[in-house]
């Protein structure tokens, strides 16, 4: 009986022991360091004595993006890249500026869900669930909305007012990537074999390669 006694004892340790994990952050703040030579999986911690308020901030939200280009959107990040002190923080915010009619085309974040708040306009914004079921959830957007993303799920926006629009968009990574489907399966460097992609899409090899040359 006492070693029974003795062998949960020591199984309870282990067990606690392995489920350990640190609920809150070891320090006040993680400024990036973006200049370090030591690679990470994130970015080096700036000394904090050298850390000053600069670091948390940035101006230009109040800025409007170009959208005179072919899809009539524009992302403006505002993410570790542009303030450091988002290191570590797991979030980060885009401004997102739609011409009429601009679409915001069909992306993902490989590192975050999303909340997209309306400031301006009128959008149409829907993701995809994943296979096999593929269904589009969708909805119109008014100023004041807001709809969430989930995590690694393909989603767009559409402006479908006649006058510009505005969103913010929170993200649940400090940086959350983006990879929009257009241009990774097209736009690739080297190009993805035509044959592949003739399959992929159903079409023959001409509208293929006059589909990767727009990109």
């Amino acid at each position: 009986m006492a070693t029974y006694i003795l062998l949960l004892e020591f199984l309870a340790l282990a067990c606690s022991v392995a489920l350990a994990s640190d609920h809150s952050p070891l320090q006040d703040f993680c400024v990036a360091e973006p200049n370090s030579p030591v690679l990470v999986n994130g970015l080096v911690c700036k000394d904090p004595k050298l850390v000053q308020a600069d670091d948390f901030f940035f101006s230009g939200l109040h800025l409007p993006g170009n959208t005179s280009n072919p899809v009539g959107s524009k992302v403006t990040p505002f993410n570790v890249a542009q303030i450091p002190g988002l290191n570590t923080l797991g979030v980060s915010m885009a401004r997102v500026d739609y011409a009429p009619w601009g679409v915001n085309p069909p992306h993902y974040h490989p590192r975050a869900s999303q909340m997209l708040t309306v400031l301006e306009g009128t959008l149409e914004v829907g993701f995809v669930t994943s296979n096999p079921e593929n269904r589009l959830i969708t909805k119109v957007l008014q100023k004041g909305d807001v709809f969430v993303y989930p995590v690694n799920l393909i989603h767009f926006e559409r402006n479908v007012g006649y006058g510009n629009a505005v969103a913010i968009a929170a993200l649940s990574s400090q940086n959350p990537g983006a990879i929009t489907i257009t241009n990774a399966v097209f736009g690739p460097k080297p190009d993805i074999s035509s044959d592949i992609l003739v399959k992929a899409f159903q079409l023959d090899k001409k509208e293929i390669n006059f589909i990767q040359s727009q990109f």
